[in-house]
């Protein structure tokens, strides 16, 4: 598609369409990814209703959890993007899903760092809020690797648990990492991955 807004070394961007459901049913309908996100997974329905506040979270505010894909050949990866959260226009929410079968790649990081530098830089958000199913450690590591620095603990109603919850101040960006600060330049490696 020619609607590519955003690139890392090995990821493409762009908005989530209408025409885009069956992309949505593989990854929300993944019992990997959708464990750490809802109850007893995604219905037929649920992931319809999904793709459709994405679409309309980008009508109202400009952000989404946009959708990814592989620069070198086309294949959906999952999502990665922002979403209002709590009121303050100026902290959204972060947050990222990589459909299972590409994890360990670190697909993840790299998605994250792209589209945390996007907040900032081009979105123009002041922090950012993050959390995480206390069962997913590797989105607590991606986390605490980017940055974020846990707050609390805030109850998330789809899936009945109190997450770890996490902010990321702009002044905090990007962290200082010895593979150096330019999220797009950094070599990856195989942590991170968040379902």
């Amino acid at each position: 598609m020619a609607d590519f807004f955003l690139r890392s070394a090995r990821l493409e961007f762009r908005i989530w369409h209408e025409s885009d459901l069956s992309l949505a049913r593989v990854l929300w309908g993944d019992p990997a990814v959708a464990r750490f996100i809802a109850v007893g997974g995604f219905s037929e329905g649920q992931i319809r209703a999904r793709l459709e506040r994405e679409i309309e979270t980008l009508r109202l505010y400009g952000i989404q959890y946009w959708p990814i894909f592989l620069a070198a050949t086309g294949e959906h990866v999952g999502c990665c993007g922002l979403r209002p959260h709590g009121g303050d226009p100026g902290a959204p929410e972060f947050g990222v899903h990589i459909s299972s079968r590409h994890w360990r790649r670190g697909y993840g990081f790299e998605a994250a760092s792209c589209v945390v530098d996007h907040a900032f830089k081009v979105v123009g958000a002041e922090a950012l809020f993050a959390g995480h199913n206390l069962a997913n450690v590797t989105s607590r590591g991606l986390l605490t690797r980017l940055g974020f620095v846990y707050t609390d603990d805030e109850y998330y109603e789809p899936t009945g648990l109190r997450h770890p919850s996490y902010m990321l101040a702009r002044s905090q960006w990007p962290p200082n990492l010895a593979l150096g600060t330019d999220p797009n330049r950094r070599v990856f490696d195989r942590t991170g991955e968040a379902g």
